[in-house]
């Protein structure tokens, strides 16, 4: 709980150091905030968590493991936006702020026990969100992304809130235990609008991911927002929607799991095909990744497909891996539009000859995302993987492995732009603070590749 409650004043203080003009002491000030919030997260490791605030909310070793990587995130996407947010405007305490709000919303819909808490944390999150989407005001695509983001936000929270609400006339309650009692004591005469409730939570939370065919704002969102809060969007928000959607289905409807595991089976096969081939046809960096994070929604619901005691465990590592090999991939992306001004592969010909280290950090994260071994990404998805096979999803895993290959092809053309491709650049300036996130990203890939045991069971 001090978690939640420091983020939650710290944007405050931001905000009052912003009044006062210390702007160089925004970055320092956000980033020690996160660093204690962070360390009281940990400090309450495999403590006996029982519910709080009766029984609203629940900070247990899967809370505080989700919490300190989105925290974690977001320290290095913060990282990233020095000298980022001073382009956009001169009152850059409100873009700290915002950020650190949203954060506030994933603290809570990682740590929910009752219905409500849910959709609270995710209204947090996303208000936040639809503010950061369009910060840059005098751009076009800016305006449009935070305009498509509102709009399908919306529409997706009403079926979230419909199917709570539906569960509530079933169940009697908002809580997530007495839900699950209702599921336990009516085996074969649970109401057909607790149903419904399912069906449409399944729609509203797949809006929230991006899982196909609910995916259709994510590109053109991802685009147009600015590339740091993509970055953070691709991320940070994108753990928390699993987090949260596999809490759920782990704490209420494991029983009843012949009902919705058909449902979420075509929409993950779904997920995986739209966004590696559509991604092959892609000829901007920025987008590609857009449709590859719908890619990377495919296989991480393959925990809750194949739901079982280790579903936790191997979301954690693939979200782990995923968020890590993308901040090296957008940190890498705000470098290169920078100097060229566009986001196409072209803009990385050369790279190798004149930025060696960028082009190295960059590699190791394609060879990431792409699951190759030796690499965070292959760890995640062997997880995933045996994972589904122990549950007997042999087709699935056949039909994520087939996807897996073509997605090399993508994440190989910006290797092949760097290394083998010709062109006239200048040298980048990559700031230090640009080599500390990219190295330690880069390390960490590497380490957790070689050792997953390096954070494997923790959950």
């Amino acid at each position: 709980m001090s978690t939640l409650i420091i983020i939650s004043t710290l944007p405050i203080i931001l905000l009052y150091i912003g009044l006062y003009k210390a702007q160089k002491a925004l970055l320092p000030v956000t980033i020690i905030g996160l660093l204690v919030a962070l360390g009281l997260a940990i400090a309450q490791w495999n403590n006996s968590a029982q519910p709080i605030y009766h029984g609203m909310m629940l900070f247990d070793n899967f809370s505080i493991a989700f919490s300190s990587i989105t925290i974690i995130s977001t320290i290095l996407i913060i990282f990233l936006s020095k000298g980022y947010f001073e382009k956009i405007s001169s009152h850059i305490a409100e873009y700290y702020a915002i950020m650190l709000f949203s954060l506030a919303g994933i603290i809570v819909m990682v740590s929910f026990y009752n219905l409500t808490m849910l959709f609270i944390g995710i209204e947090i999150m996303s208000v936040s969100l639809y503010i950061l989407a369009g910060i840059k005001k005098s751009d076009f695509a800016s305006n449009e992304a935070a305009l498509k983001y509102f709009l399908m936000g919306a529409f997706s929270t009403g079926f979230l809130l419909f199917g709570i609400t539906l569960l509530y006339g079933a169940s009697g309650s908002f809580n997530l235990e007495a839900i699950r009692n209702y599921v336990v004591e009516h085996p074969r005469n649970i109401d057909p609008m607790f149903y419904t409730g399912l069906l449409l939570i399944i729609v509203g939370l797949c809006f929230k991911v991006g899982a196909a065919p609910f995916h259709f704002w994510t590109p053109d969102v991802y685009e147009g927002s600015p590339t740091l809060i993509t970055a953070f969007m691709s991320t940070v928000v994108k753990t928390a929607g699993f987090a949260a959607f596999l809490r759920l289905f782990t704490s209420c409807f494991a029983p009843i799991a012949d009902f919705w595991v058909p449902v979420l089976l075509v929409i993950t096969i779904i997920t995986l095909f739209i966004g590696n081939i559509t991604a092959l046809y892609q000829q901007s960096f920025k987008r590609m990744l857009a449709f590859s994070s719908i890619s990377h929604a495919g296989y991480l619901l393959f925990a809750i497909v194949a739901l079982g005691a280790s579903s936790a465990n191997n979301v954690f590592i693939y979200a782990t891996a995923y968020s890590i090999a993308s901040i090296i991939a957008f940190g890498a992306l705000i470098l290169v539009q920078q100097q060229s001004g566009s986001d196409n592969f072209e803009s990385f010909n050369g790279l190798s000859k004149k930025n060696p280290f960028l082009a190295l950090v960059l590699t190791i994260g394609m060879l990431s995302l792409a699951g190759i071994p030796l690499t965070a990404g292959f760890i995640g998805k062997f997880f995933m993987f045996t994972g589904a096979l122990k549950q007997y999803q042999v087709l699935l895993v056949i039909l994520a492995v087939i996807n897996a290959i073509i997605s090399i092809f993508y994440y190989f053309r910006v290797i092949i732009a760097m290394y083998f491709n010709d062109a006239d650049r200048a040298e980048l300036t990559i700031p230090v603070y640009y080599k500390f996130v990219l190295g330690l990203s880069a390390i960490v890939t590497i380490l957790i590749g070689i050792y997953p045991g390096f954070i494997s069971g923790l959950i």
